[in-house]
C-alpha cells in the first residue's frame, strides 16, 4: 500500500467551515474552536472562503447538522465554489457519507485535517510511522467513502497519497496487516528508546521535557536554551519530531532537555495513541516545562488542554514548573500581573528575545536540585585536579581555603560519589541547604 503521507503538489482548496453550538458549550468557546480551526485549514494549505453555525440541543444522528441547515450551507458551498468542507467536531463514517451527498464536495473533520497536518510535517522515520498508523485507524471504518471503484477519486487535504490503490489493496485485510506491521515498529522504537533512557541514567542526567500548546513556542524555547537549531516558526505544529538536547545549568548541572510535539484542544485520541512512543519522553520525565503563550487571548483553555493530554497519557501530576512566553506580545502590563498572582511559582519570558532566561535556568536548577548530593568534603591543597573537577562538574555552594586542607560544601551529581569518596567528609542532603556565596 502506498504510504498515505505522500505531500503531492496540488492547486490550494477553497474550504467552508461548520460548527455546531450545542446547549452544552458557551458561544464563545465555538467562536474560539471555528477561529482555530480556520488556522487549522490555512495550515494545511486551504483557503478559508466561509463558515457557519447551528445551535442544536444535540447532533443530528444522520448528517451531524440539521437537514435543512446542510441544505442551507451547501447551497452557500456551492455559490463559492467551496470543494472541501471541515467540520469543527469529528464525524461518523455514516455522517461523511450523507453529508457528501448533501454537499456535493468533500467532507472532513477536525481529526481528519489535523491528521492531514501531522502527514505534512512528519520527516523521521518514527514521526511517518505514527502518522500513518493514526491515519490508517481513522481511515478503516471509511473505506466506503475512499474508495468507490477500487481507486481514489479525491485528492488534496485528508486525502493524500497519490494515485487510488488497485485490485482489492485497500479492504480491511490489507489495512488491517499494515496497520499490525506498524505497531510492530513503534515498538521497537519503543525498546529502543527505552535503551536510550537507560543510558542517560547510567549518567545520571535528569530529563526535562518541554511541553504547551502547539504553537507556544516551546522549539524557539529549546533553540534559545541549548542552541539547538530546530525548525521553528509561528504557526500551528511548526514541528512533531521529538528533539532531545543537553543544557548545561549556571550550577554546572548537566539536563537533558526534550521538545515535544504540541497539543490541542480536541486533539484526537487515536493520534495520542499513536505518538505514545515519543511522548513516553514526557511520562519518564523528572521535570516537565509547561510552556504557555501568555499573548494569546485562551491562555486558561490552552493550560487545560494540555493537562487533559497529560492526564491521558498518565503523565498528570509530575512536577512542572510555568513556563509563560511571548511576554514581548503582551499588549498590557496587568496580564503580566495578574498571571503572577495566580502562578506565583511560575516563570516569565520571551524565548525570541532572551528576556527572563537566566530566572528560567535557575528555576531550572532549583527544581531539579534534589537530584544531586550535597556533600561536604574536605580535599588536600596539593590535589588541585579533584578541586578543578569539583568546580568543573559539582556545584560549590561555599569554600573555605584556610587550614590544612580546603574545605568545601558542594552538589554534585550522584553518579560522581565515588570519584569524590576519599575526600567526602559529612552527607548534607538532609539539611536546609544553605545559601551560595563566594
Amino acid at each position: 500500500m502506498k504510504a498515505l503521507i505522500s505531500t503531492a503538489g496540488r492547486k490550494t482548496e477553497r474550504a467552508f467551515l461548520v460548527g455546531v453550538e450545542l446547549k452544552s458549550r458557551d458561544s464563545w468557546e465555538v467562536r474560539e474552536s471555528l477561529e482555530e480551526l480556520a488556522e487549522l485549514a490555512t495550515t494545511a494549505g486551504a483557503e478559508v472562503v466561509g463558515e457557519g453555525t447551528q445551535r442544536l440541543e444535540a447532533p443530528v444522528a444522520a448528517t451531524y447538522l440539521g437537514t435543512g441547515k446542510a441544505r442551507e450551507f451547501a447551497a452557500l458551498c456551492k455559490g463559492s465554489d467551496v470543494d472541501t468542507v471541515i467540520f469543527d467536531d469529528e464525524l461518523s463514517p455514516a455522517q461523511t457519507r450523507n453529508l457528501e451527498k448533501v454537499f456535493e464536495a468533500k467532507i472532513l473533520d477536525r481529526t481528519a485535517l489535523i491528521l492531514d497536518i501531522f502527514a505534512q510535517r512528519a520527516r523521521t522515520r518514527e514521526g511517518k510511522l505514527q502518522v500513518e498508523l493514526a491515519q490508517l485507524q481513522h481511515l478503516l471504518p471509511r473505506l466506503t467513502r475512499f474508495w468507490g471503484h477500487l481507486s481514489r477519486q479525491k485528492g488534496g487535504i485528508g486525502m493524500r497519497g497519490g494515485e487510488g490503490e488497485s485490485q482489492l489493496e485497500s479492504d480491511r485485510r490489507r489495512l488491517q496487516e499494515r496497520i499490525d506491521k506498524i505497531l510492530e515498529e513503534l515498538d521497537t522504537v519503543r525498546r529502543q528508546r527505552t535503551t536510550q533512557r537507560q543510558g542517560r541514567q547510567r549518567n545520571q542526567w535528569p530529563l526535562a521535557s518541554i511541553v504547551g500548546y502547539t504553537n507556544a513556542g516551546k522549539s524557539t524555547l529549546l533553540n534559545r536554551l541549548t542552541g539547538a537549531n530546530v525548525h521553528a516558526e509561528d504557526r500551528l505544529f511548526a514541528t512533531l519530531d521529538p528533539t532531545t538536547r543537553r543544557l548545561r545549568l549556571p550550577t554546572n548541572q548537566n539536563v537533558l532537555l526534550s521538545d515535544t510535539v504540541g497539543f490541542i484542544r480536541k486533539l484526537p485520541h487515536r493520534l495520542v495513541e499513536s505518538f505514545k512512543a515519543t511522548l513516553e519522553e514526557v511520562v519518564q520525565a523528572d521535570l516537565l516545562l509547561h510552556v504557555v503563550d501568555l499573548s494569546h487571548p485562551a491562555v486558561a483553555e490552552h493550560i487545560a488542554a494540555v493537562d487533559a493530554v497529560l492526564k491521558e497519557i498518565g503523565a498528570e501530576g509530575k512536577p512542572t514548573l510555568m513556563v509563560f512566553n511571548k511576554i514581548d506580545r503582551v499588549l498590557s502590563e496587568g496580564i503580566v500581573e495578574r498571571t503572577k498572582l495566580s502562578h506565583p511559582q511560575a516563570v516569565f519570558v520571551s524565548a525570541r528575545d532572551g528576556s527572563g532566561v537566566p530566572e528560567l535556568l535557575s528555576e531550572l536548577g532549583t527544581a531539579l536540585r534534589p537530584i544531586r548530593e550535597f556533600l561536604e568534603l574536605h580535599v588536600p591543597h596539593e590535589s588541585a585536579a579533584v578541586i578543578a573537577r569539583l568546580h568543573e562538574m559539582g556545584q560549590v555552594i561555599e569554600r573555605d581555603y584556610s587550614g590544612a586542607e580546603a574545605r568545601f560544601k558542594a552538589r554534585i551529581p550522584p553518579h560522581l560519589h565515588a570519584e569524590f569518596a576519599p575526600y567526602i567528609v559529612t552527607d548534607l542532603s538532609s539539611n536546609n541547604s544553605p545559601t551560595a556565596h563566594e
